[in-house]
């Protein structure tokens, strides 16, 4: 993926051949389906005893899954852009160096090890996993915002003051519309990252699509471990494409 905006919207397809209806509906499916694929995993690994993950529904995992990486992505979005917007300011400029060296940090320093560091603070549960996810994911959403803001053309600025806007008005009215396609491309990567990481969160207790697969790995069950990735790959490849749809849709209306 990359932080650039997307490419023009395609010739509309068919619905039946749309590849985010699709994926969609593979991973309902799939997702509702998993017990009817008992006796499929079951000749693909006939050493297990239990060849079905059952501990939970697949449809709980995901809907938790889905509810701890919205809310890191959320809190990531908001600090990021707000950091972004910041040192694009004339007050903010000498805090950028800053700025860039923590969000790196963030993405550098391994989740597992801020999860072993907020444990002992939090306690085990979704909220030391909200919190290494939304560092994980500052950089992408943070390095978007200042490249979208400054792609911005200076003449286009300078239009907008001498038509009298504010300051405030510019930003909101001009900069972050015209910077929107790049601002999601960053949010879009640290979505899609966050997806897969948040599966570790299970190590500490929270409910998401690593359990199985951290459970498949425990017990040497390798059909739990197939089955926890597969609907984590099927949810990222989903909401790639519809960031990607959003995104085109972004990059019309500006053009």
């Amino acid at each position: 993926m990359s932080l650039a905006p997307a490419d023009p919207a395609p010739a509309r397809r068919p619905f039946a051949i749309d590849p985010l209806v699709v994926a969609f509906l593979a991973l309902v499916a799939l997702v509702f389906g998993m017990p009817w694929l008992k006796p499929v995993f079951a000749a693909l690994f006939p050493g297990q005893e239990r060849p079905l993950f059952e501990q939970d529904s697949f449809w709980s995992l995901t809907l938790a899954h889905i509810g701890l990486v919205a809310i890191s992505s959320a809190a990531a979005t908001l600090v990021g852009v707000a950091g972004g917007i910041f040192v694009t300011r004339r007050s903010g400029r000498e805090f950028r160096p800053l700025l860039e060296t923590v969000v790196a940090m963030g993405q550098t320093f391994p989740p597992v090890a801020v999860l072993a560091v907020a444990v002992p603070l939090l306690g085990f549960g979704p909220a030391p996993a909200l919190i290494a996810l939304a560092l994980y994911g500052l950089l992408p959403i943070t390095e978007a915002t200042v490249a979208g803001i400054e792609s911005v053309p200076a003449s286009v600025r300078e239009a907008a003051r001498g038509i009298g806007m504010t300051k405030r008005g510019i930003l909101f009215g001009v900069e972050l519309p015209l910077a929107a396609p790049v601002v999601l491309s960053g949010v879009r990567t640290s979505v899609i990252i966050n997806i897969g990481t948040a599966a570790i969160a299970s190590t500490v207790g929270a409910k998401t699509l690593g359990l199985p697969i951290i459970v498949g790995l425990s017990g040497f069950n390798t059909a739990y471990v197939l089955q926890g990735a597969l609907v984590v790959a099927l949810l990222a490849i989903v909401t790639d494409l519809a960031f990607d749809r959003l995104g085109r849709h972004l990059g019309s209306w500006k053009g």
